[in-house]
């Protein structure tokens, strides 16, 4: 067993096997969406030499892109081969399933019909290449969120297919994703049980953060976490929950232990200032608890691992973190076990398996 593959058996209360909720899978070229693209878009990219969208939203070069193990002998991207997924995570972690989240620049395309065109090549490619070939693979539905309508094309298309289990947004948005400019998507993925994925990532043309343009990667890495709390405050502020009940969001690669805070003050200026949103009819954090969800990785952990179980006792709710692995990338740093801190049997099994079982429906696929 090399230094990525992770232990087979995690506790007894994961025997069964585990849901991993963020995986993800590249595209080793745009060349491999042409079978999937009509041949007008075809001769589009040829003439334009556009030959990756591939957004990199991490500096080539840095061990902190990828695992090294996870790179194909034939040089192609990380997470681009799926015998490397099923040796790296699939079979060493027993995982009864995986969603994908295909991470590709399907948003920072500014012309809106071919942005609709590579979202639709892409879910083809997932299904044919990916879901087709692994039984124990689901795949996110990638949307172009720069045209709603034609999000929700995408969404209707494959809302009924049992591969597609989510709807994926990125955390960096043009405008807040409480706005009912993207009511329409959460419309189409409620009336399909499928909830919204927000990825972090996206380009908007605008300053990443709020104070204006910073100078270094780590900034931007770093203030992701602000990005999700923002989206957060946005989507219940808004009422998206009071109009959409049995709506689910789950926030991929956002962290967790900036929520207990977001939530004490969110409640507390709410109390204050509920007349200015009435439909927020109860406490913030009763809509987060209910609607909210978030994975694993990445961990920020602190110095001493009972601080870490104190975050996660003040979240209020063992319904709300997601295992997962974040593969390709070097995000599940804990090969001896999959949880980064050691809890009960109970919520153990409910992050491992129980939670992502309930809010991806798997159980009816």
């Amino acid at each position: 067993m090399n230094e990525i593959t992770m232990q087979k058996s995690i506790t007894e209360a994961v025997q069964t096997g585990i849901i991993d909720c963020d995986v993800h899978n590249t595209v080793p070229s745009i060349k491999a969406l042409y079978p999937y693209l009509p041949v007008r878009w075809q001769d589009y990219l040829s003439e334009h030499d556009i030959k990756s969208l591939e957004p990199n939203y991490y500096p080539r070069g840095t061990p902190l892109a990828a695992r090294p193990e996870s790179v194909p002998e034939s040089g192609a991207p990380p997470g681009s081969d799926l015998q490397l997924l099923r040796q790296q995570v699939l079979d060493p972690l027993n995982v009864r399933c995986a969603v994908l989240n295909c991470l590709y620049g399907v948003q920072m395309i500014h012309n809106e019909d071919l942005a609709a065109v590579i979202a639709r090549a892409l879910n083809d490619w997932q299904r044919e290449e990916w879901l087709n070939k692994e039984s124990r693979l689901r795949a996110s539905i990638v949307v172009a969120s720069q045209n709603p309508e034609r999000a929700v094309e995408e969404i209707h298309r494959l809302g009924s297919d049992p591969g597609f289990v989510q709807v994926l947004l990125l955390v960096r948005s043009e405008k807040p994703y409480g706005k009912r400019y993207y009511w329409p998507i959460y419309e189409a993925a409620e009336h399909y049980g499928l909830p919204i994925g927000i990825h972090a990532g996206g380009v908007t043309g605008y300053p990443i953060m709020p104070v204006g343009w910073p100078s270094h990667y780590i900034e931007d890495y770093v203030s992701q976490s602000q990005a999700f709390q923002t989206q957060v405050v946005s989507l219940v502020s808004e009422g998206v929950f009071q109009k959409f009940p049995r709506l689910k969001v789950v926030l991929l690669e956002s962290g967790f232990t900036w929520l207990p805070s977001l939530l004490w003050r969110f409640d507390k200026n709410w109390k204050g200032l509920r007349r200015e949103v009435p439909w927020v009819d109860r406490l913030p954090s009763e809509i987060i608890h209910e609607h909210i969800r978030l994975t694993l990785q990445p961990v920020d952990e602190p110095p001493q691992p009972e601080f870490l179980l104190q975050t996660i006792e003040q979240i209020g709710s063992e319904d709300m973190l997601l295992f997962s692995s974040d593969y390709p990338h070097w995000q599940f740093d804990h090969n001896e076990d999959a949880l980064p801190v050691k809890l009960s049997t109970s919520l153990e099994k409910k992050i491992l398996f129980d939670n992502a079982l309930s809010v991806y429906q798997l159980d009816k696929n």
